[in-house]
């Protein structure tokens, strides 16, 4: 198999990633609706990064729902989505420094993080809707980050989660092209 039909093969089996990103729209509502809470900003990121320890499994668990292979273990590539994912973690001192020096950055410094760390998906999986969403998702959320007051910074995770949901249609757009899906639908009408 040449690398297009590996990568081509891998989005189809993963399909694009959804499992992951539907996982991370219910994180990330769960982190509105924290930033929402009338408590300390304190508590309010702490339970973000509580929160995002649900993201793997209910992603694993959404695999099974949705039948992809997240692991893709017989393609050379399967690895590698893993390795992309856990190269956010190099970031992670920044968010930990905003917890304690800079809490109202936090939310945003995450958002930005998590956003950016899908720019290589877009070549794994092939398609431009990585390349463009990703940094959108780190721009949007830093500027809604600079601007939102400290009564307000729900904002943040509430853009990202509206991103995320754009980002989703988007996917499952381009995988239904990719499966073939889209046409038939188009045959059947």
């Amino acid at each position: 198999m040449d690398l297009h039909a590996l990568k081509q093969d891998l989005a189809l089996r993963n399909k694009n990633g959804l499992p992951f990103l539907l996982s991370g729209m219910v994180v990330w509502t769960l982190i509105t609706a924290a930033f929402l809470l009338p408590i300390e900003l304190r508590l309010q990121n702490i339970i973000l990064l509580a929160l995002t320890g649900l993201l793997f499994p209910l992603a694993v668990g959404l695999a099974g729902l949705l039948k992809a292979d997240w692991k893709s273990e017989d393609n050379p590539l399967g690895s590698l989505g893993l390795v992309c994912n856990l190269a956010q973690f190099a970031y992670f001192p920044l968010v930990f420094w905003a917890l304690g020096s800079r809490p109202e950055a936090m939310v945003f410094i995450f958002a930005v993080i998590a956003g950016a760390h899908f720019l290589p998906y877009g070549w794994l999986y092939d398609t431009k809707a990585y390349y463009l969403m990703a940094p959108v998702m780190a721009i949007v959320s830093t500027l809604v980050g600079w601007a939102a007051a400290p009564d307000s910074l729900w904002a943040v995770p509430l853009a990202f989660l509206i991103l995320l949901g754009v980002l989703n249609g988007w996917l499952l757009a381009d995988y239904k092209k990719k499966s073939g899906v889209a046409g038939m639908e188009k045959r059947a009408a």
